[in-house]
């Protein structure tokens, strides 16, 4: 009798720092569990073959590595231990759980406590073999630490010396010959609205009150008519992928001639522009649009703040911006009417809370980030143009990459609907065919009560992550049927690509096709690129918030639970700092994680996420890059704030 032949999966691995790993199919579906035996010396983010065995972990399928295609990282950034043989490297990604080993010959000028590039020029079942190509500096060092982390992502402080000419070359003061064929928007009142300390700006309003509505004006930088397809930086800009923003630095797409100069709209220079000029009547109903090359002359750079304190009524502000101040009146009218019909539409607006990091000299401050209504202003704005111009590409058949967030995946909504029942809640969604609308039903129905957080986290955690896509499949979050993105070229590729393909249909059209074959891989490559900013983003973050919690302990906060694991349980504060009570630092007893319920249940308590709680900061470990804290009720703190060093900093209790 022949046997029945096992299933095989090709896929990325995500490792864990205990030891086990997910496989991520390239096909997309769900995700494989392989445990720490099963991975036949395969690392993170190494593409295997792998294939089914019999079993669950958890909620995934098993699975085992049979094949490693293709390895995923050979340069890792660390900490390096000597050794009587030489050394090893603990890596600072702790996804490589396997530290790498570095013979005498090997290890240069390294020794314990610096930190390190190394190569891996062997692979083996149990520990890899490399080589110290660089000693960046010491452990524990706030430059050397935020310099590894960067470069732990791939990612470049510097351009390279072809890109700086190619845009040295091209940035050019506006001349008249640059503005023929484009639409004069000089005579407009256009202004910008950005951050405090934002020097890119990419994007300028405008707008006429008219009789039965407004006409309203999104004015973007023509970044293509500067970054041309194949030159050095198009190619850099493709590579980067988008603008990376930390605390203390930018690492932008582009050079600073073209993103903080000729391309940024600066307030009383000429700028070229590619406008969304868009008719609403009184409800904010769409009447009609236009996309036109244009030329504007911003009036001037305002800020969320002081926007806000304009809106807000004071006379002395009133006074200092009576010149702006018609067209911001008109303004929040829109942006109020274009807020209530998205909330009829059936919008989903999550309640996330943002970090606003402040760095002076060695002091760190953290906050949560203030979500004003002039930030809602132009949010709305933009999303209308991304959704004009998205409509317009699909209209107009053209080869667009469009931002698409998908309905939940059927198991996933499941699964929260299930969640909702636990909790006494009774949603009526269908898992197949779910709506924003149900989404936004069931939040709006616990404004105000004690569930509204549990469910906000649990929903957010069954939502699909937005990418990019060559196909317009709309967007769930925003109950946008066309989306977009559109407004930000200067800090993103995918925005700079749509606008390629409409300025190409606007004069003629003969290079669509040419265009139309780049759209899968630019698709895929973007929406990588965004997934590292991201990451690199969060974790330079949280480092900073290391820094800060150093000088809390001991300190009690309220907070909520924001994970639940079979090793302890995440909490974050109102600040967003996050930290983990481990499940040793609980009272005494079995613990039990419901992976559906998203509850930690042992010692005569149960821990859900969402739900408040008051703890006390008992450490901080740099090494593992993570705070603890322990109940209020605890009174142990940890001395040793800066973590082991060694092989025994890698174990997580």
């Amino acid at each position: 009798m022949w046997k029945k032949k096992k299933k095989t999966i090709e896929g990325k691995l995500q490792g864990n720092e205990r030891g086990f790993a997910f496989l991520i199919p390239s096909g997309g579906g769900e995700d494989y569990f392989i445990a720490h035996e099963d991975l036949n010396g395969a690392m993170h983010g190494d593409l295997v073959l792998a294939e089914e065995v019999r079993g669950r972990g958890g909620h995934r399928t098993l699975a085992r590595v049979v094949q490693i295609k293709e390895r995923g990282y050979r340069k890792l950034i660390g900490t390096f231990h000597s050794a009587k043989s030489g050394g090893f490297v603990v890596t600072d990604d702790r996804r490589y759980f396997n530290d790498v080993f570095i013979p005498r010959a090997a290890a240069k000028t390294a020794k314990t406590g610096d930190k390190v590039e190394c190569e891996i020029t062997r692979y083996t079942k149990g520990n890899p073999e490399g080589k110290i190509i660089e000693v960046i500096g010491r452990q524990f060092d706030r430059n050397t630490e935020i310099a590894c982390l960067i470069r732990s992502y791939g990612l470049e402080t510097a351009f390279p010396p072809a890109v700086k000419k190619n845009a040295k070359a091209v940035a050019k003061p506006v001349s008249a010959r640059d503005c023929a064929g484009r639409e004069d928007f000089r005579n407009w009142m256009t202004f910008t609205i950005d951050g405090d300390d934002s020097k890119d700006f990419d994007d300028a309003v405008s707008i006429e009150a008219t009789e039965n509505g407004w006409i309203l004006g999104v004015h973007i930088a023509d970044v293509a008519a500067y970054v041309r397809p194949g030159s050095a930086l198009d190619e850099e800009a493709y590579r980067r992928g988008t603008s990376v923003y930390f605390p203390e630095a930018v690492l932008p797409m582009l050079p600073e001639e073209l993103s903080n100069d000729v391309c940024s709209l600066r307030p009383g220079e000429d700028r070229l522009t590619l406008s969304c000029v868009m008719e609403f009547d009184r409800a904010a109903n769409r009447r009609k649009f236009r996309i036109a090359e244009g030329v504007i002359r911003s009036h001037a750079r305002l800020t969320y703040r002081q926007v806000q304190a304009i809106l807000d009524g004071g006379r002395k502000v009133r006074e200092q911006f009576a010149d702006v101040l018609p067209a911001l009146t008109e303004m929040e009218k829109l942006a109020s009417a274009l807020i209530r019909m998205r909330e009829e539409r059936g919008t989903v607006d999550l309640a996330i809370k943002e970090a606003h990091i402040a760095v002076h000299g060695e002091e760190v401050e953290i906050s949560e980030y203030p979500r004003l209504f002039s930030h809602r202003l132009i949010e709305e704005f933009m999303i209308a143009a991304n959704e004009c111009v998205a409509e317009f590409g699909e209209k107009k058949k053209l080869p667009l990459l469009y931002r698409i967030h998908e309905r939940p995946a059927p198991d996933k909504a499941e699964g929260f609907r299930a969640y909702l029942d636990a909790l006494g809640i009774r949603a009526r969604f269908d898992a197949e065919t779910v709506s924003p609308k149900h989404f936004q039903r069931i939040l709006k129905s616990l404004e105000g009560t004690r569930e509204f957080d549990l469910v906000n986290r649990v929903m957010l955690r069954s939502m699909q992550k937005a990418r990019y896509s060559g196909e317009d499949e709309g967007h769930f979050g925003l109950a946008s049927e066309h989306y977009c993105h559109f407004t930000s070229p200067i800090r993103r590729y995918p925005d700079l690509v749509v606008h390629r393909a409409v300025k190409e249909w606007l004069r003629g059209g003969r290079k669509l096709a040419a265009l139309k074959a780049l759209i899968p891989e630019e698709a895929k490559h973007t929406s990588e690129r965004e997934r590292v900013a991201v990451e690199a983003e969060r974790a330079v973050d949280d480092y900073y918030k290391l820094l800060y919690m150093e000088g809390k302990i001991g300190e009690s906060f309220a907070g909520t639970i924001s994970g639940v694991t079979n090793f302890g349980v995440f909490v974050e504060l109102d600040n967003t700092v996050e930290g983990l009570i481990r499940v040793d630092s609980l009272p005494k007893g079995r613990y039990e994680l419901d992976e559906t319920r998203y509850t930690l249940t042992g010692g005569g308590n149960t821990y859900r996420l969402g739900e408040p709680i008051e703890i006390t900061v008992a450490g901080v470990d740099r090494a593992a890059r993570r705070v603890e804290f322990v109940l209020k009720e605890e009174k142990h703190v940890r001395k040793d704030h800066r973590g082991k060093q060694g092989r025994k900093a890698r174990i997580l209790h």
